[in-house]
């Protein structure tokens, strides 16, 4: 079966459900101290987010993986860029090259829609994703860093 890579149009996005829980999971793992909001729907927030995009990579009904971005207005180039937010794939997938399938759709994506850059971050723990990033593209000028404003989210 061939696997495809699209929008994933919001009234869709209930199907991320479950691929969103085991991203929480892991990432809850990686960034230790973490804690998921209580009563909150992943998905649901996805999808009522007229800011938010999704990529999602299908193979018939299953999604394999998905990626999560935006595009925004860029100050510097005073042009637009891509920030990708989250980039998932599916535990038994991996290896086969579904992440940088999804990273070349939101380049070419980004490249459509004249895109200065797409931006990115990954917790430093993330070796599989780091190892990726490192050979598909150029470490940026600059760290990033971050003021936790709700204690119960993460330490």
């Amino acid at each position: 079966m061939t696997i495809a890579i699209a929008p994933l149009p919001a009234e869709q996005r209930h199907r991320l459900a479950p691929l969103l829980e085991d991203y929480a999971a892991e990432m809850r793992a990686t960034l230790a101290g973490s804690r998921p909001a209580r009563g909150v729907d992943a998905a649901a927030l996805l999808a009522t987010d007229a800011r938010t995009e999704v990529l999602a990579a299908h193979e018939g009904e299953a999604i394999l993986a998905f990626a999560i971005f935006f595009d925004l207005p860029e100050a510097v180039f005073a042009r637009r860029c891509g920030a990708l937010d989250d980039l998932f794939v599916r535990a038994d997938r991996r290896g086969q090259g579904l992440a940088r399938a999804m990273l070349d759709a939101l380049c070419a994506l980004g490249r459509e829609r004249h895109w200065s850059h797409l931006r990115w971050i990954v917790p430093e723990g993330d070796r599989g994703a780091i190892a990726l990033y490192e050979r598909v593209a150029t470490r940026a000028d600059w760290r990033s860093y971050v003021i936790r404003l709700d204690p119960e989210a993460s330490l």
